[in-house]
């Protein structure tokens, strides 16, 4: 049955967040309840299991984006279907292509993206409180973009002065993006600036580093496609909170304007 309101054919793109369902909002449960059809990466599918019993489950790997979108599409000309995408659907996930598919569909079809924790606020919430204003998130991944391009984004980003969340940072396919990623940063940061590093955040394995921009390549060995780095901005720095030393805090302005 469709949920109230909506009609029998539909697309779901239902961001997942981090992968545990305590993680997932309402709205995305809902959704996996009420579908069909449920299409995802096995990664995604795994940890929603308990969601997907009774439901025709349609797996695929990593690269076949493009495939999965068009086989949800043609799903949802009259069925109830549910893409599933990690974090959040419409940030480095399944939201883009699904909608440039569904524009081409004839009939046309409802689609529907549903939101979700994405890894940058994921990893934020696990160091403190480095994203509290302003900031920029570049994916490391040369896969669809060209490594020019990316360079002269992360100099943009760095440049504004704001916190930047690298996305993808290291894999053994493009192991040296990372470095020199750090390497652009390092002209625009000084080198005691906060980096976080979370590793799996809320997942099983999860790890958590704090250190420096000048530190932060001793890390490089940890730092894979499950991880996500947050490069503070020029005001962000470290504070003890409670017992830990070693939160991270950009803070938004409060302190310009209140005694507290």
């Amino acid at each position: 049955m469709p949920l109230p309101g909506e009609e029998r054919g539909v697309l779901y793109v239902v961001g997942c967040g981090p992968g545990p369902l305590d993680q997932m909002t309402g709205r995305a449960v809902a959704a996996l309840k009420e579908a069909e059809y449920v299409l995802g990466n096995e990664s995604y599918l795994a940890p929603l299991a308990p969601l997907l019993e009774g439901k025709k489950v349609i797996r695929s790997s990593m690269g076949k984006e493009v495939e999965r979108a068009k086989l949800a599409v043609e799903l949802a000309e009259k069925c109830i279907v549910a893409m599933v995408s990690g974090g959040d659907p419409g940030v480095y996930g399944m939201a883009g292509i699904v909608l440039e598919v569904a524009q081409r569909s004839v009939p046309p079809v409802k689609v529907v993206v549903i939101p979700g924790v994405t890894a940058a606020t994921a990893a934020a919430s696990l160091l403190g409180s480095p994203l509290s204003g302003d900031f920029a998130v570049v994916s490391l991944s040369d896969l669809l973009t060209p490594l020019g391009i990316i360079e002269e984004r992360l100099r943009c980003a760095f440049a504004m002065g704001v916190p930047v969340v690298l996305y993808n940072p290291r894999s053994h396919g493009r192991p040296h993006n990372f470095a020199r990623a750090i390497e652009i940063a390092l002209r625009f940061r000084d080198p005691a600036t906060p980096v976080g590093i979370v590793k799996n955040a809320y997942r099983e394995g999860e790890e958590i580093i704090v250190t420096t921009l000048a530190g932060v390549t001793d890390y490089e060995e940890a730092i894979d496609m499950h991880s996500t780095v947050i490069v503070g901005g020029v005001e962000t720095r470290m504070g003890k909170v409670g017992e830990n030393d070693k939160t991270i805090i950009t803070p938004r302005g409060y302190q310009k304007k209140y005694v507290y």
